[in-house]
């Protein structure tokens, strides 16, 4: 969609056949000829030039964006002291988008909890996040610095999904971030993360209306996932009936999706409220007999413990690790 968005009108184009004119193709600005010395795009009415990468690409000097262009900007590229200007159209009109969803779910969340997710109903615009969205405390006052900010944001492929990671440094002991700045989250106090309702999408549209998840902090959880303690609830033999696993506590909802699985058997994954709860439903009937549940041991709780090991590790003292296979099989009968 956003490809086709960029069918952009250029303004004064009548040069743009020359050798050193700029033109813009597929999201990525063009400059037939010998590369210029000097070359950058930036939003008008901007000081600072958009992030990019430029490189020679069949004799012509190429400048791809880091991120999408947007919709309804106008943007100057200035190559060797010449300006020429482009505006993206507007899109058309549409739903608006909305955040659909922060997980980890519920209103009481370790100490140490290691990432949130932010799922919105349409694709959003990058290199927005960490002014986005912001994590404030219970009187308001914001906590400074609680996300780990990466140059390339952790977004899903469709754009619809973002990963704000907990700076690691502020939950490990013993390292120097704590130690300056202390945890992000503390138990025993209350937070609320907050989605600016400025955000665009893809398209260049601001959200419906501001998101808010106010939580509690409760004390760390330094346990990691035991597959011995889990439920599974097996489904009738011929019936497409969902196959049923239960946790004792939250796991990744995220890594739920992609770190259990049925050989042999295709279907729909959903994870419950909770994230205490995960069903495979099948795209065709069960068939009678023993199957079995393959888990991926990197599967890990809100905290960042996996199956294989914990996330908290004293580097003090030496620890001795149970040995876990990379893959764990849980047998069950379908009758």
């Amino acid at each position: 969609m956003i490809r086709r968005l960029l069918a952009v009108a250029l303004l004064g184009c009548a040069s743009c056949a020359q050798e050193g004119a700029v033109v813009l193709e597929h999201g990525r600005f063009r400059v037939a000829g010998a590369p210029p010395a000097d070359f950058s795009v930036r939003v008008d009415g901007a000081v600072d030039p958009i992030l990019g990468e430029g490189k020679v690409v069949d004799g012509a000097f190429v400048f791809e964006p880091r991120f999408p262009l947007r919709p309804g900007l106008e943007y100057v590229a200035r190559a060797d002291g010449v300006e020429t200007r482009f505006r993206i159209p507007a899109p058309p009109a549409g739903p608006a988008t909305s955040v659909s969803g922060v997980f980890p779910g519920g209103d009481a969340l370790p100490e140490n909890l290691l990432r949130f997710y932010v799922h919105f109903s349409a694709p959003m615009s990058r290199g927005e996040v960490y002014r986005r969205v912001r994590l404030l405390r219970e009187d308001g006052r914001p906590v400074d610095l609680p996300f780990l900010e990466l140059p390339e944001e952790l977004w899903n492929l469709e754009g619809t999904r973002v990963t704000l990671l907990f700076d690691p440094g502020r939950i490990k002991h013993g390292l120097k971030p704590r130690e300056d700045s202390g945890p992000a989250l503390e138990a025993g106090r209350r937070y609320v993360l907050v989605v600016d309702p400025a955000w665009p999408d893809a398209a260049g549209r601001a959200l419906t209306a501001e998101f808010r998840k106010p939580f509690a902090v409760v004390a760390a959880d330094e346990t990691q996932p035991d597959p011995k303690t889990w439920t599974i609830r097996a489904p009738r033999a011929g019936s497409v009936e969902p196959l049923v696993v239960e946790f004792p506590e939250p796991l990744d909802s995220a890594m739920l999706q992609r770190c259990l699985a049925v050989p042999g058997v295709a279907g729909r994954v959903a994870v419950g409220p909770g994230e205490t709860r995960w069903s495979l439903t099948p795209a065709a009937a069960w068939r009678e007999g023993a199957h079995e549940l393959k888990v991926d041991a990197d599967l890990e709780d809100r905290a960042g413990n996996s199956i294989a090991r914990p996330f908290e590790v004293d580097v003090f003292q030496k620890i001795d690790p149970a040995v876990v296979p990379r893959i764990l099989k849980l047998p069950f009968e379908v009758r």
